[in-house]
């Protein structure tokens, strides 16, 4: 079952080797040996004697059906036929002392011996494995590179924490202690969460900005989760982030997402009962989302193993019992809750507890447990028959699994020991916050070493109870004898009996027992939290991989002890009581909303429904009417043809057949336009906005004056006017090169016969991460470039609105190049020299100082891919791109296609040089003598950077300019159509293939098909001219009638 099958794999669940039980007597003390004779007799007689097999058929028979008889009417009498096992009793002697003696309690021999050594152990093998491996492989490729990698840090790792609520709950408390060790550490963190709440105040006060999202789980939530290198999910009430995270460009962010409420374990029966298969397979897949789920204690993964996928996670600890432990007090001075459970108003009451988990030999250590009580018993009963109290001894112990033997067997065990019938019972494991609430102390009975301090026990202990213990490795890693806590040897428990006659004096606590008591309160409050705050800081460390450009947070053994031995109390002192007001909905809520969904759409569905008769009559009657709509559709056509045949006025074959070849064009013309298209021919400017997936439909802009192209076919926007990127440039299909040019495979797509598809004398591009930050175009800015463009202010210029020292990855006084190495592994220059050295096939200096000069006075630079161009300027752009990213992927494909890993990258990366390809274009711009105006995105006023006058010496024109790059183009484009080279390469995928050699073969091809043409239409009409032609018969004059003759006949006379 995933994490909780044995054996390797997943995170398993294992016994761990444990001691053998407690050996058991004989019930009798040996018996007599039986004799020989009579057992020969016997078979002597079974053998040979005459015996009637049906006799013996029929007895058996007749025993067996009184037999299963008798234990169906009798289900405790099964208890008593079993053997026996001998357990040391102490009983009172008749001068009140105390001594050993044996008496017989009656055990089952199937209800287990006693367990002790290490009980189930949770391991997350295939977490531990997969991060042993990411580390062993990354060290294996990096090494391969030849190259070193350097990470650059500029800014903090940032961090986002997803709540359900802002609820004071222990969720909140445990998550704002762990961010405050983070932020000292080194991360920036932001908290965004459904539903706004008095703790919104705490996380501002610790300087963290809250956002709050909408609760709708139909809306696409507007965040850009790229902005983060990781994200903190904290209870299943957050699932609604999943709707925006499983969905590209978000998959690949790493998600922790800490579960802490068994609400939804507990509906998981339930929704299998109930074939509520949708809502089942809607949480496993959120779950498999997860790179980890991070439990609070091991037995929620036992819960949850449904949706186990192989990343479950322990990190044990968390404040949630002693948060509520005022309620829990003032439970434990109810009247009604001692009723509930048997208990009067001055009984002294031990509470014995066990192991969350539930193993076989469990009724032997509480059988072990009441006979150390015993003594305690006769110690009260004497105290209270001396001072005429109405104090008595009430043991109530907490099972999770009680079975219909463990009842009576318990009974007989306490009525052998000597407690009065009544005074020993069982309480279910949900009345745990009832039964300690009122007990007197608490004893834990497992003689398990577990992986964790028992939770129960941390209950306990903040409702100021005692604490005894066995001394287990788990227990006195937290519990010193003495101090918070009683402990007796796991090995000899009868030194139980001891500790409970100091614990108790005088029907009541003795002064010890209430001092340790009180000490154990004050650490209860914040134990394990140490444990906790640094197993957070350890598994960030294991699941996130940080940029380049991001600063190296502190490693978990760096963090000061004072930091994270406790938990911040005091910033919920003051809202801390409003916890109770929100307690019953914590975990459930998300639940009814989804259930009420899904009952919904099986409403909806059921409403739909109809009859079979019905369905098939609707579809009869659908057939006919869209048979129908098409002869209609067919008959208007054949009218509209022979119309315009009619009025067509006849022309030479030539005109005719161009007139054919014109219609054939506009065949994928003719579809009907929507609003947006026709006012988007009417303007100077289109600008677009590249995105992948559903996860960027929310900053794409509607206006005509955007346009969406998508670099996928999947993840379109239904109804839109979106251009799909992929059917336009194939190379796109393959997810490799779709990663790795990002937008720039928007520009190669668009590029690829552009007149087709692009009307406008300019074209612009924005990201949408810019939308997402907020630095997009406003109107006026729209405004105010549109303008420019029309009056063509700055000629034919490079606008952009996205400055380079605005951006979080840049320093102040950062350079270009500096910036690109930061954001590049400090490899960029050396990767950006290579490509020109393979674009323009010279060598250059080996030291850097031969790549284009990019000055750091005179303005700033465009990053984020957000600019606008003169058309025709952009092909030539593309022109140039084409050339680079083919140098660029000579260079970097080999290693990057087989590690994953490039010198561009510190871990493995699917985008590699797409960071270079972002600042590129500066590049271009700047060295082909283009106006570089920087817009500003609200107001929109306009700023020359870095102005033609102040560039003269310093730019390299004769490397960018137009007439070098086409002739390169054409000396490819000559290559590739003549050679058909069988190597790797990317450029000919990249667009057109295209020089003079192909245009003039394709002129003459041309000209051959038009004089074939020709010289068939000359062949057709000899031929017709040729063609044997009959001669005329004769004329045919047709009659006159016979009345006509008649009237017009002249009469003579003789």
């Amino acid at each position: 079952m995933g994490s909780l099958d044995s054996g390797a794999g997943v995170g398993s669940y294992k016994r761990a080797a444990a001691a053998a039980p407690l050996p058991r007597a004989s019930a009798g003390g040996g018996g007599a040996a039986r004799r020989p004779g009579l057992r020969s007799r016997l078979a002597r007689f079974l053998l040979f004697e005459k015996v009637d097999y049906l006799q013996w058929i029929g007895t058996a028979a007749a025993f067996f059906f009184v037999t299963i008889l008798f234990v169906a009417f009798f289900p405790g009498s099964a208890v008593f036929e079993n053997p026996m096992l001998l357990l040391p009793s102490r009983r009172a002697s008749a001068g009140g002392g105390v001594r050993q003696s044996r008496t017989e309690v009656l055990l089952p021999r199937d209800l287990g011996g006693l367990d002790t050594g290490q009980g189930l152990v949770f391991e997350p093998t295939r977490l531990r494995e997969k991060w042993a491996r990411e580390r062993r492989e990354e060290a294996e490729s990096l090494a391969k590179l030849g190259r070193p990698v350097k990470r650059v840090g500029v800014r903090k790792p940032r961090l986002a924490l997803v709540f359900g609520d802002l609820f004071p709950d222990a969720m909140q408390l445990q998550m704002v202690s762990v961010a405050s060790v983070l932020e000292a550490m080194g991360y920036e963190m932001k908290v965004f969460s459904f539903e706004d709440g008095p703790c919104s105040n705490i996380w501002r006060a610790i300087g963290v900005p809250v956002q709050i999202l909408p609760v709708d789980t139909k809306l696409l939530i507007s965040v850009d989760w790229l902005d983060y290198d990781g994200i903190l999910v904290n209870s299943v009430e957050a699932r609604p982030v999943f709707s925006s995270l499983m969905q590209e460009p978000f998959k690949s962010i790493p998600v922790i997402w800490t579960v802490q409420e068994s609400s939804l374990a507990h509906r998981i029966s339930e929704y299998n009962s109930s074939e509520m298969v949708q809502i089942l397979d809607g949480w496993k897949e959120v779950f498999s989302r997860a790179n980890v789920i991070v439990f609070p204690n091991y037995i929620l993964p036992v819960m949850y193993a449904a949706f186990d996928s192989g990343n479950y996670f322990v990190i044990p600890g968390s404040p949630k019992v002693a948060f509520q432990a005022d309620r829990l007090v003032a439970k434990s001075y109810d009247r009604n809750v001692r009723i509930s459970l048997g208990l009067g108003p001055r009984d002294f009451v031990i509470a014995i507890v066990g192991s969350q988990f539930s193993y076989g030999g469990h009724l032997m250590d509480e059988a072990l447990v009441l006979q150390a009580v015993g003594p305690l018993l006769q110690h009260l009963q004497q105290y209270s028959s001396e001072n005429s109290t109405q104090t008595e001894l009430k043991v109530r112990i907490l099972s999770r699994n009680v079975t219909e033997k463990h009842s009576p067997a318990l009974d007989v065990i306490a009525l052998n020991v000597g407690f009065p019938r009544g005074a020993v019972e069982h309480v279910a494991a949900e009345y745990v916050d009832n039964l300690l609430g009122v007990a007197s102390l608490v004893i834990y009975g497992s003689c398990l070493d577990e992986q964790s301090f028992p939770s129960v026990l941390v209950q306990a202990m903040s409702l100021e109870k005692l604490v005894i213990a066995p001394d287990l490795g788990m227990i006195t890693k937290y519990i010193d004898d003495g101090v918070n806590g009683l402990l007796f040897p796991r090995k000899n428990i009868a030194m139980l009996t001891q500790v409970l006659l100091q614990a108790v004096s005088n029907g009541e606590l003795s002064v010890l027992g209430q001092k340790v008591a009180s000490v154990g309160k004050i650490h209860a409050k914040d134990l394990m939290a140490s444990e906790t705050i640094e197993g957070y800081a350890v598994l960030l460390q294991n699941v996130i991989k940080f940029p380049a450009e991001a600063l190296t947070p502190l490693s978990a053994g760096e963090i000061p002890l004072a930091l994270k031995q406790e938990w911040k109390w005091h910033l919920f002192e003051h809202v801390k009581h409003l916890y109770h007001m929100n307690e019953s909905l914590t975990g459930y809520k998300i639940l009814q909303k989804i259930e009420e969904e899904w009952r919904s759409n099986q409403k909806d569905d059921a409403r739909g429904s109809t009859p079979k008769i019905d369905e098939a009559f609707s579809t009869i009657a659908w057939e006919e009417e869209r048979e129908n709509r098409i002869m209609s559709i067919k008959m208007r056509l054949e009218e509209e043809e022979l119309k315009d045949r009619s009025d067509q006025t006849h022309g030479t074959w030539e005109e005719v057949y161009r007139n054919v070849k014109k219609v054939d064009r506009m065949k994928n013309e003719l579809h009907e336009r929507d609003e947006k298209e026709l006012e988007r021919t009417g303007q100077p400017l289109c600008i677009y906005e590249p995105f992948f997936g559903e996860g960027t439909w929310p900053f794409l802009h509607q206006s005509s004056l955007y346009r969406g192209i998508g670099l996928s076919s999947k993840g379109r926007r239904p109804g839109a006017d979106d251009i799909d990127a992929s059917s336009r440039l194939p190379l796109l299909n393959n997810g490799y090169y779709r990663d790795i040019l990002g937008e720039f495979g928007a520009f190669f797509a668009l590029a690829n016969r552009i007149d087709r598809i692009h009307k406008n004398s300019w074209i612009g591009f924005q990201s949408w991460r810019v939308t997402a930050r907020k630095v997009n175009l406003s109107k006026n800015a729209e405004s105010a470039m549109l303008e420019a463009i029309q009056t063509q202010k700055h000629g034919d210029a490079f606008y952009f609105w996205v400055r380079m020292d605005q951006d979080p990855r840049s320093h102040a006084n950062q350079d270009f190049w500096s910036l690109c190495d930061t954001i590049n592994a400090g490899n960029c220059r050396l990767a950006v020299l290579e490509a020109f050295q393979r674009m323009y096939g010279m060598q250059l200096d080996e030291d850097l100082n031969s790549l284009p000069h990019m000055p750091n006075a005179g303005g700033t630079w465009s990053v984020m891919q957000s600019w606008v161009l003169r058309t025709r300027s952009f092909l030539e752009f593309v022109m140039f791109s084409r050339m680079f990213v083919d140098a660029l992927d000579a260079q970097m494909y080999d290693n990057h296609h087989q590690t994953g890993h490039c010198i561009l990258s510190l871990h493995r990366d699917k985008h590699c040089y797409s960071r270079v390809l972002e600042l590129i274009v500066n590049v271009w711009a700047f060295h082909s003598a283009r106006r570089m105006v920087f817009v500003n995105p609200e107001t929109g006023a306009m700023h020359e950077q870095h102005p033609l006058d102040g560039r003269r010496g310093q730019m390299s024109i004769q490397w960018f300019s137009y007439a070098t790059l086409k002739s390169m183009d054409e000396d490819l484009a000559e290559e590739y159509d003549e050679e058909h080279p069988d190597r790797k390469w990317l450029w000919p995928q990249t667009g057109e293939v295209f020089w003079q050699g192909v245009y003039e073969r394709e002129k003459n091809m041309r000209q051959q098909e038009k004089e074939r043409r020709k010289q068939q239409t000359k062949d057709k009409i000899q031929r017709i001219k040729k063609r044997a032609r009959q001669k005329t018969i004769g004329r045919y004059i047709k009659p006159l009638p016979d009345d006509a003759g008649r009237l017009n006949d002249t009469r003579t006379g003789d």
